[in-house]
């Protein structure tokens, strides 16, 4: 079974595996495994950050950030098709007690001028702004790449009004890769900085946060009030290493595989391409097809192909590591099954 359904589906490799079986651990919580001190340091120093701290999802990261950036009663400004908004069970409203303010973006991208006008003035009726955040990839716009002029003319109107900026960098190597940008440019322009092992890096858990010293050690308490503490934690972070030294490299063969379905979609019959193929994330309407995505889902699975529903109409589909270009071209005979 070829599977597009995300590239949350792939599976450490024989080197990772033997990564984690080798691994030098000891209790993390006591600070005392030397293997998840080695990734934090690696992926503080490839963000350019002070600080960094292992956790268990991309949620996680994110909800530590809002906790230790925002007090109760505040706002938090994004995109309104953010991951975080969307994607994330309200979980900001559940634990940090603020509220979300969205705003209308291009490609997953903010107008700047639509930030500072949606910031809070001193009004005793309104909630002040607490947090702005940023997604990049942007995953609900197909995988976009928020351009770094963009985040620089965000993070420094945040300067201006003295508000915190984090990045939802869930995909951010795929943002890098592709842009030909290091990272550490992206994270330049944010406080704190949320992004994934999983995914296009291809290691079975876990998520970096990276920001100041100070903003870590407040996550790491924050950590562990969420039952996020971890003992021997070394045999999670371990493949996260190879993650970062070795699997970076390959996610351009991803971008290429996406780009590859794109143009073998956009010429059949029924298949109207939703977004421009920026990184590994790929959107199809379905609707000149008459089928029902339940439908369209159900016949490529009878072909051998797993996609994803991404709205009304919409199928997504997702290279990752595990995906060779000749799966793609089954793929694609596949569809045209499907849509003749």
């Amino acid at each position: 079974m070829i599977d597009l359904r995300s590239d949350t589906v792939t599976k450490p490799n024989e080197q990772m595996r033997k990564a984690m079986y080798e691994a030098e651990v000891g209790d993390d919580v006591y600070g005392e495994d030397p293997t998840v001190n080695r990734l934090e340091q690696i992926a503080a120093e490839t963000l350019g950050k002070e600080a960094a701290l292992f956790v268990t999802s991309g949620t996680q990261g994110n909800q530590m950030a809002g906790l230790v950036h925002c007090q109760p009663g505040q706002e938090v400004i994004m995109e309104s098709q953010a991951h975080l908004f969307l994607y994330e069970a309200a979980a900001l409203s559940a634990f940090a007690g603020v509220q979300i303010k969205t705003i209308d973006g291009n490609r997953g991208a903010m107008n700047p001028n639509d930030v500072e006008a949606a910031i809070r003035g001193d009004d005793i009726h309104q909630p002040e702004t607490g947090l702005i955040c940023i997604e990049n990839t942007h995953n609900k716009a197909g995988g976009a790449i928020v351009p770094l002029e963009n985040m620089e003319q965000i993070y420094q109107l945040s300067r201006k009004h003295q508000i915190p900026v984090h990045l939802d960098g869930a995909r951010l190597f795929n943002a890098s890769v592709a842009a030909q940008i290091p990272v550490k440019e992206f994270a330049k322009y944010t406080d704190s900085v949320q992004f994934c092992l999983s995914k296009g890096l291809g290691a079975p858990v876990g998520s970096m946060i990276a920001g100041s010293s100070e903003f870590i050690r407040k996550a790491r308490k924050w950590r562990k009030r969420l039952g996020g503490g971890l003992r021997q934690a070394g045999v999670l972070a371990a493949p996260g290493i190879i993650a970062l030294e070795e699997n970076v490299k390959h996610l351009d063969e991803d971008h290429e595989n996406a780009k590859y379905l794109a143009d073998g979609l956009q010429n059949m019959d029924g298949i109207v391409l939703v977004n421009q193929v920026d990184t590994n994330i790929l959107l199809i309407d379905i609707t000149e097809t008459k089928h029902s995505n339940e439908n369209f889902i159900h016949l490529l699975k009878e072909h051998g192909v797993l996609a994803g529903a991404f709205g009304p109409n919409v199928i997504r589909f997702v290279t990752n590591n595990g995906i060779t270009k000749k799966d793609i071209d089954v793929a694609l005979t596949a569809v045209r099954k499907v849509v003749s």
